[in-house]
Parts: structure tokens; C-alpha cells; sequence
């Protein structure tokens, strides 16, 4: 007697592409803070809810999604900085107001900390950098400049130079910038009509993919 086949299971259904979610939320929590460090809003804290909800959640979220679309590169630079943003709220609110409490002398250690901080996430950021190559010029634009801002205010930080983590500050403002063309230029190359944004092409000679995403 013959077996009758078994249906095939239904196909996962396609997700979104999380890309541009994700750049989207580095980019504004990135100028917020950048901002900051320019010196352009008077010292306030306006990034720091925007570091859990926008660019810590919210970019994690892209990261998971980006496993979902067996995407290694962005789910790891998506993840990776999300839990960036998450850790660096936590340490604002957690470990740096006890270094500023009456007479405590830990602000140059606060200065230390994220200096360090940050020289630990440029080495994360220089691997990342150079695989960058293999998805497209937009791409590379935003971990190039991020490369530059990290070591300039983890230099910035550990030798106390107000002067460089402004100039530290000027050039997040940049990567913020450039990460938002990436992001803008995802939304729109993954919608139906004419209008494009030009990502370039990845280094190496292969073809630059549809659409301007960490892949």
C-alpha cells in the first residue's frame, strides 16, 4: 500500500527588514549624546531615556530580528550596541551619581571609566569596521566615522582634555548624520516605487545588495 505524502510545511513568512529601524535608533541616540559632548546643550541629560527606550530596546529588538533573517553582521553590531546604549544609561544612573556626591573624589575616575568604556567598544568597532566592506559604502561611512569618534573620546576621557571629547562630540554628530542617510536610504529602497537612496558598493567588487542593511 502506497503512503500517502505529507503536506510540506508552511514557509516561515518573510520579516521586514530591521536595518533601517536599527540605524535609526543608533543614529539619534548617537547626536543626542554627541550633542552633549559638543558642549551644545548646556550639560543636560536629554539622551539618557532615549539610551534605554530608543537606542538601547529598540535596537536590540532590530538585532533579534536580524537573527530571524540570518543576518550575522547586523544582528551582531545591532545587539551589540543596543546593549551599549542599555549598559551606558545603567552606569549614568547607577555608578556615576555616587562619584558625584559631596565630596567624593571620583570625577577623573568617572572620566577613567568611560574612557575605558569606550576603548573597549573601538575594539569591537575596528573588526566590525573592517567587515563593513563586504555590505556597502553607507555602511562602512557609519562604522568608519563611529571608529573615529570612540577612540577620540576614549583619548578625550582618559587624559581629561575637555577640548577632544568636544571634538569627540563633532564627530558623533557626523556618525549620527551618516547613520541616519543609511537608515532613510533602507526605508526607501525597500519600498515599492522610483525613489532611491545610492548606498554603494561593497569593497571588493561584489554587487551591492538591494538594499542598504548590516548584511
Amino acid at each position: 500500500m502506497t503512503e500517502t505524502p505529507r503536506p510540506s510545511a508552511p514557509a516561515a513568512p518573510a520579516i521586514a527588514d530591521p536595518g533601517p529601524l536599527g540605524l535609526a535608533a543608533f543614529a539619534l541616540t548617537t547626536f543626542l549624546l554627541s550633542a552633549k559632548n559638543a558642549g551644545w546643550t548646556d550639560g543636560t541629560d536629554a539622551w539618557l531615556g532615549y539610551a534605554f527606550a530608543y537606542g538601547g530596546v529598540c535596537q536590540l529588538l532590530a538585532g533579534m530580528w536580524e537573527f530571524r533573517n540570518r543576518n550575522v553582521f547586523g544582528a551582531t553590531a545591532f545587539s551589540t550596541y543596543g546593549g551599549f546604549w542599555i549598559g551606558l544609561g545603567l552606569y549614568a544612573l547607577l555608578v556615576d551619581p555616587v562619584g558625584k556626591a559631596p565630596g567624593a573624589h571620583s570625577a577623573s575616575l568617572a572620566e577613567n571609566d568611560l574612557g575605558w568604556i569606550l576603548l573597549a567598544f573601538a575594539i569591537f568597532n575596528t573588526y566590525m569596521l573592517l567587515w563593513s566592506t563586504q555590505v556597502n559604502a553607507a555602511v562602512f561611512g557609519v562604522f568608519l566615522t563611529l571608529e573615529v569618534t570612540e577612540i577620540i573620546l576614549f583619548i578625550g576621557n582618559l587624559s581629561h582634555s575637555t577640548g577632544t571629547v568636544k571634538l569627540g562630540g563633532w564627530f558623533g554628530v557626523l556618525t549620527a548624520l551618516v547613520a541616519w542617510y543609511s537608515s532613510a536610504a533602507g526605508v526607501t529602497n525597500g519600498m515599492p516605487g522610483r525613489l532611491s537612496l545610492p548606498v554603494g558598493s561593497p569593497f571588493g567588487g561584489r554587487s551591492a545588495p538591494a538594499e542598504p542593511v548590516l548584511e
